[in-house]
């Protein structure tokens, strides 16, 4: 079985970086989308990759940017990928030299088969919970026993992941990749995320939920 690999999305510290990448993460996640609570400004990404160690895969996420948009966070921060969560078209995403990822909100009439045609020059497919107006970072979960095992393309989780169900949802759905942002974040007194706070016990625990798949 092969190592999922594991992204953690939301970042606006550099010590939260430290602590998903010293856990074992093999990405970190950059909001560039000003409505999100985990939003953050290409100077403020550009001052955590600076820090970031080599083989961390760095990524920004999108929602409907237009192409001034995302080129003004190209010029400030280096990059390795793209992540688009709006109505993007395939051409658009492309068009930045990138490679790049696609969500899809799992509404439901979505056909992930089809979406994995139209979307083949994307790394892979991101499938998210579908929340009527968030276009992310919902914390809600969707049924898992929607995805195709066939698919063509990389999937990559998300949803309403966290410590406590990590290890039921890959051994379900098994697949390539887990992206978390709100389920490992410190909690305010009504048990809401506090959006962009990170906690490292729950990074901890939710990394070592996910291997421990693989080691079963």
């Amino acid at each position: 079985m092969h190592r999922t690999r594991i992204k953690i999305c939301g970042i606006t510290r550099t010590d939260d970086m430290r602590v998903a990448v010293e856990s074992g993460a093999d990405a970190i996640g950059f909001v560039f989308y000003p409505p999100s609570p985990r939003a953050v400004s290409a100077s403020q990404a550009a001052e955590i990759v600076s820090a970031t160690p080599a083989f961390v895969t760095t990524v920004g996420l999108f929602v409907n940017p237009s192409a001034d948009e995302v080129e003004q966070v190209l010029n400030t921060v280096s990059l390795d990928m793209l992540q688009f969560h709006g109505d993007e078209t395939p051409e658009f995403c492309a068009a930045f030299k990138r490679p790049f990822i696609k969500a899809i909100r799992m509404r439901d009439d979505v056909d992930l088969q089809n979406e994995a045609t139209r979307w083949s020059a994307s790394r892979g497919l991101l499938v998210d919970a579908y929340v009527s107006g968030v276009p992310g970072g919902t914390g809600t979960q969707f049924d898992w026993r929607r995805i195709p095992k066939d698919l063509p393309l990389p999937i990559i989780l998300a949803g309403g992941l966290d410590p406590e169900n990590i290890a039921t949802a890959i051994s379900q759905t098994r697949p390539w990749a887990v992206d978390v942002s709100g389920g490992v974040e410190e909690k305010n007194a009504d048990g809401k995320a506090r959006g962009g706070i990170k906690s490292a016990a729950a990074i901890k625990n939710f990394i070592q939920g996910v291997e421990s798949v693989r080691a079963s």
